[in-house]
């Protein structure tokens, strides 16, 4: 029996900020309106994260690095994996995001990719996957397996992140006051990545996500993906249109430009800035 794996739900979006930072930064989004749970040390030891977690089951890391370089003297085996971290290279802002793999290291998401890249001539490679994990405050060690494209994509195309312990051990979305957010953020109605190289990002997202996009136009496709629990949240790659996102672009490359939050309904919309990075409130209808 052939078995059909889902390459299009969301599971959650990285926020990097300066090393050290993570307990500044989660009482930032405390004062953005997130209720902020912390996370952890990852299996290595160079990255240490917090959450934020939303009804429809995704949710925010908010990470940083542990240390900065100059931390681990030159040439030592620390140093090395520090310098070569998938993230060594990136701005702090919306640096990255995760659909939900299957936890396998036999029927390979890397291999249904890359299937469909050759078919399709889009260019979308991902590389072999690994296992990761990381251990929480409480002592409790979670595992999973990572999909990921090449580096030079990591950030532009999604990687996954698949459950090898139980997924509510890594998503702590119980009790429900986890979700409870006095911003009353619901869950997430977009995330908008930026680039100059429209067709070719259009063509390997669909690549990825299995389909073509939901609506598309010369500048613009947006993807309706799936979440743990529901239908929603939409991928929107867009060509820039302002000062702004040319700069944005310039800069970054292809990238997470914003995050847009659902909220409840009759509260007021708009945009903010986290630390480092872009958010709207949108209310729904």
């Amino acid at each position: 029996m052939t078995v059909v794996t889902n390459t299009k739900t969301l599971d959650h979006i990285v926020h990097l900020t300066p090393p050290g930072s993570v307990l500044e930064t989660s009482e930032r989004f405390r004062e953005l309106g997130f209720k902020v749970i912390p996370g952890g040390t990852h299996v290595d030891g160079l990255t240490a994260n917090a959450l934020v977690v939303f009804e429809d089951g995704i949710y925010l890391e908010l990470i940083s690095y542990t240390h900065p370089k100059s931390h681990y003297p030159p040439g030592t085996p620390e140093r090395e994996k520090r310098d070569h971290h998938e993230w060594a290279t990136k701005t702090p802002g919306w640096i990255d995001f995760a659909f939900h793999g299957n936890g396998s290291l036999q029927n390979r998401i890397s291999d249904i990719i890359n299937g469909r890249a050759r078919k399709d001539r889009s260019g979308a490679f991902y590389v072999p996957e690994w296992p990761a994990g990381r251990k929480r405050p409480d002592g409790k060690v979670l595992k999973w397996v990572i999909s990921a494209p090449t580096p030079e994509k990591r950030g532009t195309l999604p990687f996954f992140c698949g459950d090898v312990t139980p997924r509510e051990w890594r998503v702590p979305a119980d009790p429900a006051s986890n979700t409870d957010h006095p911003s009353t953020a619901r869950g997430i109605a977009h995330v908008r990545v930026l680039t100059n190289n429209f067709h070719t990002m259009s063509q390997q997202l669909e690549s990825v996500i299995g389909d073509p996009p939901t609506s598309a136009s010369e500048r613009e496709a947006a993807w309706v993906l799936d979440t743990v629990n529901h239908k929603g949240p939409k991928l929107i790659l867009q060509a820039p249109d302002s000062d702004d996102e040319a700069a944005f672009v310039a800069s970054e490359g292809t990238g997470i430009y914003e995050v847009a939050f659902l909220i409840k309904h009759g509260k007021s919309g708009g945009s903010h800035n986290t630390p480092y990075g872009k958010i709207k409130w949108i209310p729904e209808a």
